[in-house]
């Protein structure tokens, strides 16, 4: 499709109503702080949450689900197990899945994971700047979960990764950007609120694996998730006081964001 901000408008829309109509089901291997909001989000969003993630079980559901996501967050080893045979299973069934690399870089365990996994060609890389630096193998990371580096100064590792793995790279921050190697998308919505609840970015790799269970297009599905999952914090944080409400209002605005909402407030560029 044509890569204008008014044709991913268009998208986004029609991918949100693809997502409620289809509730599609998403396997999440994910880290241990985060699932109940990651199956909330999902859930409030019109998604089916399934957190199979042991071996054995993980390839198996991964060759039925719409869509997989695996999250490095804390990464035992029998979900590692679980992770790799999740990623080789749902790139032989052409499920798309989401590989989003928590706090990879100076740690031992997730670093190397992080480049198998990279290896077996994921659908979408979604990581902070620092993340997306060192799984391109091009960095350090950052300090645990959060960036040290600007989303531009991992732009030019993000268009490398996406043309060396095929994979859609979305670089989170205060200015999103989504790029297959080629195109480069931002998208200039969300709310800092996001980065004070605990499984903020980590539940938006959830979202990304929904939508894409319901597109054929990973790019035109990666900036729609973005887009709906940023305008939903915008409407959370007008009604929330703090962090703690704002996770409430959160899935609330997730439930409820609608089309207009996205035409009004969509600030893709």
């Amino acid at each position: 499709m044509t890569r204008t901000p008014e044709d991913l408008l268009i998208s986004t829309q029609h991918a949100l109503r693809r997502v409620r109509v289809d509730a599609p089901l998403v396997q999440c291997i994910t880290n241990n702080v985060v699932v109940n909001f990651t199956a909330n989000a999902l859930l409030a969003l019109g998604a089916a949450p399934a957190m199979v993630d042991i071996p054995e079980e993980a390839g198996a559901f991964a060759g039925i689900a719409g869509g997989v996501l695996i999250n490095l967050g804390t990464p035992a080893e029998e979900q590692r197990h679980a992770m790799l045979e999740a990623a080789h299973a749902a790139s032989s069934a052409g499920t798309p899945w989401v590989l989003d690399p928590v706090a990879v870089g100076a740690l031992s365990v997730r670093t190397p994971l992080s480049h198998r996994l990279r290896d077996l060609r994921p659908t979408i890389i979604r990581g902070n700047a620092s993340e997306i630096i060192a799984v391109a193998g091009v960095g350090a990371g950052g300090r645990g979960v959060d960036a040290t580096d600007h989303v531009d100064a991992a732009l030019e590792a993000a268009t490398s990764l996406a043309s060396t793995t095929g994979a859609v790279v979305a670089v989170s921050g205060p200015v999103d950007v989504v790029t297959d190697g080629s195109s480069i998308v931002r998208i200039a919505n969300g709310d800092a609120l996001l980065t004070r609840v605990t499984g903020g970015g980590c539940a938006l790799g959830a979202v990304m694996a929904a939508f894409a269970a319901v597109d054929d297009d990973r790019f035109a599905s990666t900036v729609a998730a973005v887009t709906v999952y940023t305008v939903a914090a915008e409407l959370a944080a007008e009604r929330a006081t703090g962090p703690g409400t704002f996770a409430v209002a959160f899935l609330d605005a997730l439930s409820a964001v609608d089309e207009a909402d996205i035409a009004a407030r969509a600030a893709i560029s």
